[in-house]
């Protein structure tokens, strides 16, 4: 693309459930979001990244749509849509929609046909297959627990679905199916949209055959993400999307690839790719899974910071030159950064929150600040699973525990506590009045109880907030060519306790040196050589000292 607007940009993301509710029924909506945009265009970001807003049977929060061109009656109307649209092209703020075409809800008008017979004209439209000897044509199981295939009495067939049974998985091979989805996204960019975050865009392309899955020792199903991430045809299918539609508009797109690597990546946000710009790769965040393979990603061991370094760098070096990085912490299916890679308790919480923030930001690449980050939110520290909502959650406890019983209850309670989906949900702490500013009704789901010391209205105002040191990080990147292309130099791969990088552009380095720990430890980078200090966590500067969780960003010319 000519115009790469979007390498400058830095991306808010609005969970519209949980963000906030202006009609009373204590879900969030698109009304309440747009009375919200002066807070987002203060913070400084560029682009809101808008998770599903279409109708839905909310099976998978809304990542079940079942009319791509209408929206869900619980966030307003497209009158309400348009309003919200506007008003953030008036403000300078763009609007990227969540694209999720690998799938569609059971009550999508195309399954309701498809699954009536195996003639008629939707009949192709996902992915049906005769049983094997009376059971499911192969070992797959879902995302979200089970087994990926559910049988269909009337056409006598099962449908995939690598994520819930509400969710079937479309049949890409289709050439009808593709040109629906290319009309669907032309409705969106003709209204104006700035783009699409594609929903695990890179399981499109199913392997020849279907093959079994690697199957772990004692697991009642197959691991898919091996077989079906970065599918044979992934590059001639994303191709044909840049060719039918983004290349007509100028637009930003950013796809979500669990399983691909550098390489991968490169195929399709390369500088000659004529795919994507950037993806969401997921191998920093999926760091320390269980040793138990059986278990997955449920644990709460802390994650080693030479392996977060060491994939975080891996990016940085493939990718220099040759693609686009996201660059992210949290989103709707992450925990809150700072319970995970930082320290949440009340002495350190915020000093760990700038912290991240700035190893991040000053990454090259675009990057993404999930609702709430700007806030040092923390995770919500649920202790029963009553408390929990999320599908992927419930399912992997009753699977754990109760069917296979693996581990017992209240290690499985430490491991949701830890990793679930649901500590990004909890409803946006705006303020310490009855919950949170958020609505006057009773909350679709429970407050993290900490929203009366930590919310936007004690922030915004205090200039030693963790909002005011992210409008810094995001103000400095806006200035500086050097954070948005730099290369990226690793220092000290080894070293536990310190990430330390340098970036270079132009004769000039910046110099980030981030400490990880609670200890104070010394590191010479020859920070006194440096012309600028440009930010950092503490109000001053020990120099080679760094104390707990102290981050230091130097300019040197």
């Amino acid at each position: 693309m000519s115009k790469q607007w979007w390498k400058n940009a830095v991306v808010y993301q609005v969970y519209p459930r949980s963000y906030q509710d202006s009609n009373h029924d204590g879900i969030g909506d698109l009304p309440g979001l747009t009375q919200r945009l002066p807070y987002i265009k203060k913070l400084g970001a560029d682009v809101i990244w808008l998770n599903p807003i279409y109708k839905s049977p909310d099976k998978d929060n809304g990542y079940d749509i079942s009319d791509y061109r209408n929206i869900q009656d619980v966030y307003g109307t497209m009158a309400d849509f348009d309003t919200m649209l506007a008003s953030a092209h008036q403000q300078g703020l763009k609007i990227l929609m969540d694209l999720v075409v690998n799938h569609t809800s059971d009550q999508h008008d195309w399954f309701e046909q498809s699954r009536q017979s195996k003639d008629n004209p939707y009949a192709d439209y996902y992915i049906w297959r005769d049983p094997v000897d009376g059971h499911a044509p192969n070992n797959w199981g879902s995302y979200f627990s089970g087994s990926a295939w559910t049988f269909e009495p009337k056409r006598q067939q099962y449908y995939l679905h690598l994520f819930a049974p509400g969710q079937p998985d479309l049949n890409w091979e289709n050439p009808k199916v593709r040109q629906e989805i290319w009309s669907l996204m032309r409705f969106w960019l003709d209204k104006g949209v700035d783009g699409f975050r594609m929903d695990v865009i890179n399981l499109i392309s199913k392997p020849a055959g279907l093959p079994d899955a690697p199957q772990a020792p004692g697991a009642p199903y197959g691991n898919v993400e091996p077989l079906v991430s970065d599918g044979p045809k992934l590059n001639d299918y994303l191709r044909e999307m840049n060719d039918e539609v983004l290349s007509h508009y100028d637009v930003m797109t950013v796809g979500e690839m669990p399983g691909s690597t550098p390489a991968d990546a490169i195929t399709y946000t390369g500088l000659d790719a004529n795919e994507l710009n950037m993806v969401f790769q997921f191998q920093h965040v999926s760091l320390s899974p269980n040793p138990n393979q059986r278990l997955g990603k449920w644990n709460d061991a802390p994650v080693k910071l030479t392996e977060l370094k060491d994939a975080l760098s891996r990016w940085q070096k493939a990718l220099d030159g040759k693609g686009w990085n996201s660059l992210y912490w949290n989103n709707h299916d992450q925990p809150r950064a700072v319970s995970r890679f930082g320290n949440d308790t009340p002495q350190y919480r915020e000093l760990s929150a700038k912290m991240l923030g700035t190893t991040l930001h000053m990454l090259q690449g675009t990057p993404y600040v999930y609702e709430g980050e700007e806030l040092g939110e923390t995770n919500v520290h649920y202790t029963s699973l009553d408390q929990y909502e999320d599908l992927e959650s419930l399912n992997a406890y009753h699977e754990i525990v109760d069917d296979e019983k693996i581990i017992d209850q209240p290690t499985m309670l430490a491991y949701l506590s830890h990793m679930s989906r649901d500590n990004a949900r909890t409803p946006m702490q705006w303020d310490a009045s009855k919950n949170a500013g958020f609505s006057d009704a009773q909350p679709w789901f429970a407050l993290n109880p900490n929203y009366t010391d930590i919310n936007a209205a004690a922030e915004v105002d205090d200039d030693d907030s963790v909002f005011n040191y992210y409008r810094r990080l995001i103000a400095l990147r806006h200035q500086s060519d050097l954070i948005v292309h730099g290369t990226y130099e690793e220092l000290d791969p080894d070293d536990n306790q310190v990430f330390a990088y340098r970036r270079h552009y132009q004769g000039q380095t910046l110099l980030v040196i981030s400490n990880f720990t609670d200890q104070t430890v010394t590191r010479d980078y020859d920070q006194a050589q440096a012309s600028d200090k440009l930010i950092g966590n503490y109000a001053d500067d020990q120099g080679t000292t760094l104390r707990p969780y102290e981050t230091k960003v130097y300019l040197f010319k």
